[in-house]
């Protein structure tokens, strides 16, 4: 038997004295060059850099509102077309690509609570404070129109969401979720769960019978539209006020809560989050999903939007302006290029959804070029100097501050735990983990 052992000859590369050069070990492939991982060292560094430097996300404001705006909704075919509610009953139609108002008029007495587009986007339908469901022709909208179909609730309603291809809506409100047709002024079905209202509730993209809606009392419930009853509900420590779902995983949805966090569940096992996504500093009042359903957008009562990935806890992006107030809704375009967003100084605002890519037409060297830098972030991203550059921010003050003091609060809280656990006998203390803290109970 042959036995080989690996040597080397210190000659090669130890120096005599300190004062010679380093010898550097020589690479006899042609192909490749001995400072090549420098040099795309160096080339990742100047790319993050450079991505910090043109970070100018704010496209555009569209003014014209006179009170705040309540809620938004995107025309399911057409990249240029946004509805907004506002608190004083206006409904406007806009053009995002002139950033004018193509229409408005007074759609309803008081706040209006909910809008959406009926699939062939030729109808919307509103729904308001004063108790009324009004159906809109889109096309004709504005002026001295009247609206083509008005149904009159008994209930205070707070949300609607539209079948994605049955002429079927449904809405939410004082304890109960309705059913209802676009031909019929009575609701085909009712669900009720004992809850005191509901305060938001939409249709699954893909499997089209599920519904899911957020309650008063801190439960998020799941319907089946073939079923007498609700499937499921899971009750939380703190109140959720919006949620949207995944479009690409249908069994994935997220719900901006009162607790500053947002919560990732999958249907199939409503016991624990799959993900805790933590970085607001106050409520957050809406979310809604990219159309990749990689990523989505939440607005908070902080002033700020923030963009998360759907695997990470914490977000990858943050916008805020000074002018900006409490952020009332927000929307990710279907072309995945922007956000849009609403606050309570009756502005709307789009934004990029990546802050440093450039808007327009790329050459093809161009084009190569960003291709290349972001491979080269990519490969060198857990490298110090370049993680530090690609996640520095700048947040205003108040942000600032609340964000240190909610870290010593968490920081308490676990060496509390931990104090517990130890000067406790084995196994009286169990470990519960940060998402199973926030269900309190599931009920199905």
């Amino acid at each position: 038997m042959k036995v080989k052992v690996l040597s080397r000859n210190p000659d090669e590369y130890l120096r005599e004295t300190k004062r010679d050069i380093h010898k550097i070990p020589r690479n006899f492939d042609p192909a490749l060059h001995p400072f090549q991982a420098a040099r795309e060292y160096t080339k990742a560094l100047n790319a993050v850099k450079l991505e910090r430097v043109f970070a100018k996300p704010f496209i555009g404001n569209l003014e014209g509102h006179k009170d705040a705006v309540s809620c938004m909704c995107k025309h399911p075919s057409q990249l240029s077309t946004l509805l907004s509610g506002a608190y004083d009953g206006e409904v406007r139609t806009w053009n995002l690509g002139l950033g004018t108002c193509t229409s408005s008029f007074l759609a309803h007495d008081g706040i209006v609570r909910g809008i959406t587009y009926v699939p062939d986007g030729k109808h919307f339908i509103t729904l308001g404070d004063d108790k009324t469901i009004k159906t809109w022709d889109a096309v004709s909208a504005g002026g001295d129109e009247e609206p083509t179909n008005t149904i009159v609730s008994k209930t205070v309603l707070t949300g609607i969401t539209h079948h994605r291809a049955k002429p079927v809506f449904v809405t939410c409100g004082e304890g109960i979720c309705q059913m209802w047709e676009d031909t019929r002024n009575e609701p085909l079905r009712t669900f009720k769960w004992g809850v005191d209202s509901l305060l938001d509730v939409k249709f699954n993209p893909v499997q089209k019978n599920l519904l899911a809606s957020c309650a008063s009392d801190r439960s998020i419930i799941v319907y089946d539209t073939r079923e007498t009853g609700p499937l499921s509900r899971i009750v939380m420590k703190l109140r959720s006020n919006k949620l949207s779902w995944n479009p690409m995983e249908a069994f994935i949805f997220t719900c901006a809560s009162e607790d500053y966090n947002l919560y990732t569940y999958d249907m199939r096992k409503l016991k624990t989050p799959v993900n805790v996504h933590m970085d607001h500093v106050e409520a957050v009042i809406d979310v809604d999903y990219s159309p990749t359903g990689k990523e989505f957008v939440s607005g908070s009562y902080d002033k700020s939007i923030r963009i998360f990935e759907v695997n990470k806890g914490h977000s990858r992006e943050v916008y805020h302006t000074r002018r900006m107030h409490r952020l009332t809704c927000v929307a990710w375009s279907l072309d995945n290029k922007y956000v849009i967003s609403g606050s309570d100084e009756m502005n709307l605002r789009v934004w990029k959804a990546k802050a440093s890519e450039k808007l327009g037409i790329l050459r093809a060297r161009e084009r190569n070029a960003l291709l290349l830098n972001d491979t080269l972030k990519e490969k060198y991203a857990a490298h110090p100097e370049i993680r530090r550059i690609a996640r520095h921010r700048q947040v205003p003050k108040h942000i600032y501050n609340a964000r240190a003091e909610l870290r010593t609060i968490r920081e308490k809280g676990r060496r509390k735990e931990a104090n517990k656990r130890r000067h406790s006998k084995k196994g009286t203390v169990p470990f519960v983990s940060e998402r199973q803290k926030n269900v309190v109970g599931q009920d199905s």
